[in-house]
């Protein structure tokens, strides 16, 4: 059994209003084992998609390699939009050291909540996929539940949008309480791929241009919640 540990602290700053939640880097990341193109940074991967996409919407001209130059960027874009990442998995066993998400066994989480409460300015978070087993919004769920929380539906289109209410520390007043909105994603992994080509709007975009692809679907989803 392999005990799968988060590599990364908790990216946030003071003047942090988004957070973007995942679950794992893949174990390579954690065992210090870096492929040719990966960056030494939350969703550093060479064939994840998030760094990619944002590297189009924003033209940040970023650099795809183990440097420090490269985490800088990644870092200096995310104070600058006010972003910040905090995955919900601390640690989780596999039987196969692999990256995938329905490989996780009893997976610890981090307190995502008191992270929340640690900085008020938070009133989004993102989550690189959505509700299916051991996703980072399955996951979330799970989390609130321990402080008798729950999401409640905003919107069922794809990206979905829930939100939750953290009630006020200093008021019985519920009028007071906190609203945290969330927006699950389409997972920035080819894993998704076959997800998105079932879609009804990918397909009525695909027949009308038949150069869009799985990563302009992704560019289109992810600039609008950026």
């Amino acid at each position: 059994m392999f005990l799968h540990e988060h590599p990364y602290k908790p990216f946030i700053s003071e003047n942090t209003t988004k957070l973007i939640v995942g679950t794992l880097p893949p174990p390579r990341f954690s065992m210090g084992k870096l492929k040719a193109g990966d960056v030494n940074f939350c969703y550093g991967s060479i064939d994840g998609l998030l760094w990619p996409v944002l590297d189009k919407i924003f033209n940040l001209k970023l650099k795809f390699e183990t440097t420090s130059e490269a985490i800088k960027q990644r870092k200096d874009f995310l104070k600058s939009r006010n972003i910040g990442v905090c995955d919900i998995v601390a640690s989780a066993e596999r039987d196969k050291i692999d990256a995938s998400d329905i490989g996780m066994q009893n997976p610890k989480f981090r307190n995502v909540i008191r992270y929340i409460k640690e900085y008020p300015k938070i009133d989004t978070l993102i989550f690189t996929g959505g509700n299916s087993k051991n996703g980072p919004e399955y996951f979330f769920r799970q989390h609130l539940k321990t402080f008798n929380l729950k999401l409640q539906v905003v919107s069922k289109e794809v990206p979905r949008i829930h939100e939750f209410f953290i009630p006020s520390e200093t008021s019985k007043d519920s009028k007071l309480d906190r609203i945290i909105k969330t927006i699950s994603l389409t997972a920035p992994s080819g894993a998704a791929n076959r997800a998105i080509g079932s879609m009804d709007l990918y397909k009525q975009l695909k027949n009308k241009n038949s150069n869009f692809n799985t990563f302009d679907f992704r560019v289109m989803q992810y600039r609008d919640v950026f």
